[in-house]
């Protein structure tokens, strides 16, 4: 960031010390020997000068190099020149003028008092001459000149003029004040977004909005009172809630008037929209992103136009490695939020380097490429076909200890049972997806197969027990049915490979409970 300068304007002159600047001439002159950056010329020579090309036509330079001379002492005979050469003694050293120079500034002479030069403010300031200003000249004092590195701090330029073209965008005047900094305490700015007049702020650790040609005036009892101001950027008024974005900026979309991000410091997603800050995370979800969001490296956020879901990918080596993982791949966790139902609906596959919208249309970037999404295959990312899968939390009656009879479900064909298992560690069999039989035979094997039955447009089954024996037990496993517990987890899964161009949709799973008899 740049520092603020005290800056003096004066309409005067300029004294300043400059080279003198002499006519130099092609000249020669005897020479003593010597194989250095140095040639002793055996008498003064007051002609020659710096930047003149020397060459030795006595007994020439080897390889025939350019050499310039660097400086002249001021006895005049001292030269110093720019790689050192051999020469013989007496040899008669060439002095000529570089192409295009017809002057040569000299050194500096400390007791030449015509170095002295005044410069004006003006092209011709001669007595009774006709001036024409082109401006002051600032004089900037800064004691402690270094550059700065300030975090927590905004500075604006000049401004692009579309209607006259004139760009200024490079210019940053430091005779104004062009600076407002936030508060240190809350980390660096993160993340800047312009909405209407105002610019949101993201500091790792706190949000704030920065008026914008305006300022705030508040009253004794606190109450703030808006009005315009010549001040670019106004005071910066913090949100309540001790919430910030981290160093993450890349998870931030916005929609609306609503800007969506992830705290990771405080394992939280964040919604910011205009009754306040909102912590979207804790819609079911707050365990699951209190674990994820510590491990993350990288959390990609964007806004899905198509489907009006904010998408979050959390990526880490760590990251899902869970045994209770409800979903199968790890290293990242790619969600959605759907502000329709305010929950988090879903998980996907696709693990994205950076995703955007346009036209109403979904992208990601994976491996460098563009892909769009919502066209091809189902379930098809980056060349890849994952299955689908659905679990869900099977409670009715959560103080009573239930036997799960059958499982049946609402839905398209091709659904299965990948597993299900009980608060008491019962689990069943897998279930195979229903097989439209068009002979006979083939329906007397369905009959006693572990397969769905469709009955009046619903898929149901038997849950057949898969448990080990315990203590006391005389009958268990395949020779029982049900499982027993308070609550069951199910998996019902979709083979797209199947399935690539149909879509299967699943509406519901239910269960059939009787009380336990324990």
């Amino acid at each position: 960031m740049a520092a603020t300068l005290e800056v003096n304007y004066f309409s005067t002159f300029w004294l300043k010390k400059i080279n003198s600047i002499v006519e130099v001439e092609d000249t020669t002159g005897a020479a003593d020997a010597s194989v250095s950056t140095v040639i002793t010329l055996k008498v003064a020579n007051i002609n020659v000068g710096a930047g003149q090309v020397v060459t030795n036509p006595t007994t020439p330079f080897p390889g025939a190099p350019v050499v310039t001379v660097l400086s002249v002492a001021s006895n005049n005979q001292t030269i110093t020149i720019d790689s050192a050469q051999p020469v013989v003694n007496n040899d008669v050293i060439t002095f000529t003028g570089r192409a295009g120079n017809a002057y040569i500034p000299q050194d500096f002479t400390a007791v030449d008092a015509d170095d002295w030069y005044i410069e004006e403010a003006r092209i011709r300031g001669g007595y009774n001459n006709t001036t024409v200003d082109y401006g002051v000249k600032a004089y900037i004092v800064e004691d402690t000149f270094k550059q700065q590195h300030r975090i927590s701090s905004l500075i604006y330029s000049g401004i692009f003029n579309s209607r006259t073209g004139v760009n200024n965008t490079n210019q940053f005047s430091v005779s104004k004040d062009i600076t407002r900094s936030a508060d240190p305490a809350n980390g660096s700015i993160q993340k800047l977004y312009a909405e209407d007049t105002n610019l949101i702020i993201f500091q790792e650790n706190k949000v704030s909005r920065a008026l914008i040609d305006k300022d705030a005036i508040y009253s004794a009892e606190g109450n703030a009172s808006i009005t315009s101001s010549l001040q670019v950027i106004g005071q910066i008024v913090a949100y309540a809630g001790e919430y910030g974005i981290s160093t993450d900026p890349e998870s931030f979309a916005v929609y609306g008037y609503r800007k969506y991000f992830t705290d990771k410091k405080r394992g939280a997603v964040l919604r910011l929209s205009r009754d306040g800050m909102t912590e979207i995370s804790s819609y079911g979800m707050h365990d699951f992103f209190r674990d994820e969001l510590s491990s993350a490296t990288k959390i990609i956020g964007g806004w899905n136009m198509y489907t009006k879901d904010y998408i979050l990918s959390v990526q880490g080596p760590t990251v899902g490695a869970l045994p209770t993982d409800p979903v199968t791949y790890t290293g990242y966790k790619t969600l959605s939020f759907d502000e329709g139902v305010l929950g988090w609906t879903s998980f996907s596959s696709y693990k994205p380097n950076q995703i955007l919208s346009l036209n109403n249309l979904f992208y990601t970037f994976n491996s460098g490429k563009l892909y769009q999404h919502y066209l091809g295959n189902y379930a098809q990312f980056y060349g890849a076909t994952y299955n689908s899968d659905v679990t869900i939390i099977l409670n009715s009656e959560p103080s009573v200890v239930k036997n799960f009879k059958t499982i049946n479900y609402e839905g398209a064909i091709g659904w299965e049972l990948e597993s299900m298992t009980a608060s008491s560690s019962d689990q069943t069999l897998p279930i195979g997806k229903f097989v439209f039989q068009d002979n006979l035979a083939s329906l007397e094997n369905q009959i006693w197969s572990n397969t769905f039955k469709r009955k009046e447009d619903k898929y149901f089954a038997n849950l057949i027990n898969n448990s080990p024996a315990t203590s006391g037990e005389i009958l268990y496993g395949a020779d029982m049915s049900g499982i027993k517990g308070f609550w069951s987890t199910v998996k019902m899964k979709l083979d797209n490979l199947v399935y690539p161009t149909t879509k299967k949709e699943l509406f519901s799973v239910s269960t059939e409970t009787v009380e336990s008899s324990y």
